[in-house]
């Protein structure tokens, strides 16, 4: 079995060990992003500005969904990792066999939802009419096959949970490649549209899903999977519940509350609603570093208060938190002066070009502050306070940044305000992170006395 290396954060270098950590999980996300990135690529270049707008646009009812499950997949990561780590076979098995027999049973339903509220979505999105149809055809078709995205993301899950990170990459790897081979095919060749970038990605997910399937069912390991013992054990399903809900119900919020700015954003056309969606996809790359750095820090904290050791976490916040700053801001830089490049990327239509720009510019100058909060988020994880870094996170992304849009949509007409939501969420949440660590005490409850 491929594993990885173990490091012990608790000595040595911390800016070593930190990004030793981060660089795994940097390339993982990276193969990760590339399935919608080039969708989109091939989409913007080969079929028009408004199936480019329904390919991504409809990434916010797409995490609404996924979110919830992604949180699913990490409680039983968790609880799987405590019991191979305690070396209880039996209950590794049955919390294995739990987390796969909910997840069939989530992907019907999820697949079922998905179909029947895309109409009512887009309209709530106030999705323009000539991205209407594109877009419902698209959502559509990714829903019948989410089953394979659940069960890539939940094998995936498992493996790393016993120590084996190679793999999940290496499926991410070939099915990146599949999946652009198959969008050049169903778009260029079959002339597919949207539907042949939806149906590209299906295959290449349910690829990804057997692969680790196949992996977990031949495995002679503890962690061995057997249809025979499909089943739900009623106690562990809680306790995967009881730590993957706090974070699904995060992402599922904040993903939703972005379906009301992405209503905002549509409310500008359909070149806006491109718009928009390009700079997400190009936003989803620039933040892969900070976030791999975040959670790199939240391991690093979290085995640094199993030693009782916070003067080192304090090292380590510092170093995470600078290292995170510099990075972020030679990119966000970079990104600046490339942003009429980059959309070209995408796209050559000059009006969808114009708000992707100004969507990228007004965006890029305000990063580095997700660097405060998502440092200081990790580091109360990774202590055991994941209560807190919820609560302030659904406040400033959900709720005070739709207080922002209803307040200045009423005062303005421009765009450029609106295009700012993000940044004053971020900010927000920035600010009322360091002022909850700064009142919260953290170091006396890992401290050694």
């Amino acid at each position: 079995m491929a594993r990885t290396k173990n490091i012990d954060m608790t000595q040595g270098p911390i800016l070593k060990e930190l990004v030793l950590f981060a660089l795994p999980l940097l390339l993982g996300n990276a193969f990760q992003q590339l399935y919608n990135t080039v969708d989109s690529v091939i989409v913007g270049q080969f079929v028009g500005s408004a199936s480019l707008a329904a390919v991504t646009s409809t990434a916010m009812i797409i995490n609404t969904l996924v979110g919830l499950f992604v949180g699913f997949s990490t409680g039983s990561s968790v609880i799987i990792s405590q019991f191979f780590g305690a070396k209880k076979d039996d209950m590794l098995q049955k919390a294995i066999h739990t987390a796969l027999t909910t997840t069939f049973i989530m992907g019907i339903i999820f697949m079922i939802m998905g179909y029947f509220i895309t109409p009512p979505l887009l309209v709530l999105m106030r999705t323009d009419a000539n991205v209407m149809n594109p877009a419902t055809v698209y959502l559509r078709i990714y829903f019948m096959g989410i089953l394979g995205l659940m069960f890539y993301n939940m094998t995936s899950a498992i493996l790393r949970a016993v120590g084996d990170s190679v793999r999940p990459l290496i499926f991410l790897i070939i099915t990146s490649i599949l999946n652009i081979i198959l969008d050049l095919l169903f778009v260029i060749g079959f002339k597919m549209g949207v539907a042949g970038v939806a149906y590209a990605t299906v295959i290449s997910q349910f690829v990804s899903a057997f692969m680790g399937m196949f992996v977990l069912m031949r495995s002679k390991e503890n962690y061995g999977v057997s249809l025979q013992k499909m089943h739900i054990d009623p106690k562990i399903l809680r306790k995967i519940f009881a730590v993957g809900l706090p974070a699904g119900f995060q992402m599922a919020i904040i993903s939703f509350s972005n379906v009301f700015v992405q209503s905002y954003i549509n409310s500008f056309g359909a070149n806006s609603t491109a718009g928009w969606g390009v700079y997400g996809r190009i936003d989803a790359f620039v933040m892969l570093p900070l976030q791999s750095i975040a959670l790199a820090n939240t391991t690093f904290t979290g085995q640094n208060a199993g030693a009782r050791n916070p003067d080192r976490i304090k090292q380590g916040i510092r170093v995470s938190l600078l290292l995170a700053v510099i990075i972020t801001v030679v990119i966000c830089a970079l990104e600046y002066a490339a942003a009429p490049y980059i959309i070209r990327l995408f796209t050559s239509d000059e009006a969808v070009m114009k708000f992707g720009i100004i969507f990228i510019r007004c965006n890029c100058m305000f990063d580095f502050f997700c660097c405060f909060n998502q440092m200081h988020a990790g580091v109360l994880r990774g202590i055991g306070d994941a209560a807190a870094p919820m609560v302030i996170m659904i406040f400033s992304f959900v709720l005070f940044r739709q207080i922002y849009l209803y307040t200045i949509t009423r005062l303005t007409s421009s765009i450029y305000p609106v295009s700012l939501s993000f940044p004053v969420g971020w900010i927000m949440c920035s600010l009322l992170m360091l002022i909850y660590f700064r009142l919260s005490h953290w170091e006396r409850r890992i401290s050694p006395n």
